[in-house]
């Protein structure tokens, strides 16, 4: 699908598109071209202020709306997501660099489904009535409990999943009856745009705002805003600690979904074809830029050569190439930046005595020399203290670890500052659940990964975050309980009682 993008795109606040206070601007580039796409408002101070001051003024309204009036909304956001999803996927594959297949199965999808499930889960939220006889009052009382939003929240999403990600921030504060202010990442901010170019006159004036920039820049200026009762963070976990000290100094809640090194173990018994593709899909998904990857690839020593051998064959086999081709397997890394990260881990790797077994390199031939394209890599001769097997390097590179036992593997898949994802393969089901619940990681995937439906709990253990996303529980995080106590006995005076 050919998509006609605009030559700039202003900030969303209070319903309105403006451009920054001081007219700046930034570019946003194809990863797979090099081509200049957009030039997007640079927001500044003033407007991330005009931002909050319109969520706020649009809150008491918004708040009152009833939760079947909100749900009706999600499902008409939803609705107008499907309708257009093919313009949405083109324009991520072309913003991200990831492969069209990717963004009009996965990423659309599912950003769709998301709103769906909120629209039906947040009329599932019930407070309670509990009645109490309080020591030392006469007579019954009566508590009552609801959950109510808790008003402005800040929101900032990374440049890896775009779109789904707004629909996993989105979607329940909106549910819950929250007035938001929405930072996208600077590298990637056009799908984003054009959703609320798509939905704006479904909403309130307010409710949603977008504020486009840099992190260092517009970023920083949500973290140091007083007028935030919340922040939401998906990213680094570097950044996330910023955002966690930036809500501790104003005594608000933060959730954070942060970074990962997750461990994908693969035992002797597993299915074999089912578990060269579950590696494919575990770290080339999105070029490897997933914060939950399988980039510690553990293999039991009975398969260990066989796995590798497998798997090399297998990477080479990639089709990497032209994200806008159905064809494509594996698109584009999203920037030069990007890039860069990853090839200096090529030369830590090398440094630390590890072997390349397949890729390590960008394509400097062909098509892809034009763009950002990276070769599917994997690692061998890797011991889980070094660098690369420690460390977060958000490309498609794994490492590959042998190991003997089941406690062996648990010790060192437990060994690492992150615990977000992972991965079990085994035909032994019983021993699938005991190293699952072994491992201090969020999510555990057994003889699958990457999948991540709305209605199971997705977030991290360790610094790879705080909260939970894609269920229900995530509406907690998005309100407050009140308690309203009734005193019930109309002659109950005081604290005494008659003698």
């Amino acid at each position: 699908m050919k998509v006609q993008l605009k030559e700039k795109y202003d900030l969303y606040i209070n319903g309105q598109w403006v451009p920054a206070s001081d007219g700046k601007t930034f570019v946003t580039t194809n990863p797979a071209t090099g081509e200049k796409l957009a030039e997007c408002a640079q927001a500044t101070k003033d407007d991330v202020d005009a931002a909050v001051k319109a969520a706020w003024a649009a809150f008491p309204a918004w708040r009152d709306w009833t939760a079947n009036d909100r749900a009706a909304l999600l499902n008409k956001i939803a609705d107008v997501i499907e309708e257009n999803a093919e313009e949405l996927a083109t324009i991520e594959s072309m913003d991200n660099g990831k492969p069209i297949r990717e963004t009009s199965i996965v990423d659309i999808p599912w950003s769709y489904e998301h709103f769906r499930y909120f629209a039906g889960a947040v009329l599932t939220q019930r407070g309670s009535a509990t009645m109490l006889n309080t020591m030392g009052f006469k007579g019954d009382s009566l508590s009552i409990v609801l959950r109510e939003p808790i008003g402005v929240v800040g929101q900032i999403v990374p440049w890896n999943f775009p779109f789904l990600m707004a629909a996993w921030k989105l979607a329940p504060a909106l549910a819950a009856g929250n007035c938001i202010v929405f930072k996208p990442s600077s590298t990637t901010s056009l799908s984003v745009l054009r959703l609320v170019e798509l939905i704006g006159d479904l909403l309130p004036a307010g409710v949603l705002n977008v504020v486009t920039g840099g992190g260092s820049r517009a970023g920083q200026y949500m973290l140091d805003h007083p007028g935030f009762r919340k922040l939401a963070f998906t990213g680094s976990t570097e950044i996330g600690l910023d955002v966690a000290k930036a809500a501790a100094d104003k005594l608000i809640p933060a959730t954070l979904e942060l970074g990962g090194k997750s461990a994908n173990i693969y035992f002797d018994d597993c299915r074999f074809e089912q578990a060269i593709d579950g590696l494919q899909i575990g770290i080339l998904f999105n070029q490897g830029q997933v914060c939950c990857a399988g980039s510690r690839v553990f293999v039991q020593e009975g398969i260990y050569d066989k796995f590798v051998e497998a798997a090399v064959k297998a990477f080479n086999s990639v089709n990497v190439g032209d994200p806008m081709s159905m064809d494509t397997q594996m698109g584009a890394q999203v920037d030069e930046t990007q890039m860069k990260k990853i090839l200096n881990y090529i030369d830590i790797a090398k440094a630390e005595g590890a072997t390349i077994a397949c890729g390590g390199e960008r394509f400097t031939e062909g098509p892809n020399a034009k763009g950002c394209f990276m070769k599917p890599t994997l690692i061998t001769n890797v011991t889980n203290d070094m660098r690369v097997a420690q460390e977060e390097i958000f490309g498609p590179v794994a490492v590959v670890i042998k190991f003997k036992t089941e406690d062996e593997v648990i010790a060192m898949a437990n060994d690492s500052v992150y615990g977000l994802g992972g991965a079990v393969w085994t035909t032994d089901i019983s021993k699938a659940i005991r190293v699952s619940r072994a491992i201090e990681t969020g999510r555990m995937w057994v003889n699958t990964y990457n999948q991540i439906p709305a209605g199971a709990p997705f977030g991290g253990y360790k610094q790879s975050g705080i909260g939970r996303e894609t269920d229900l529980s995530i509406l907690d995080a998005y309100t407050q309980q009140k308690n309203i106590f009734i005193n019930l006995d109309e002659d109950a005076t005081g604290f005494y009682p008659e003698k």
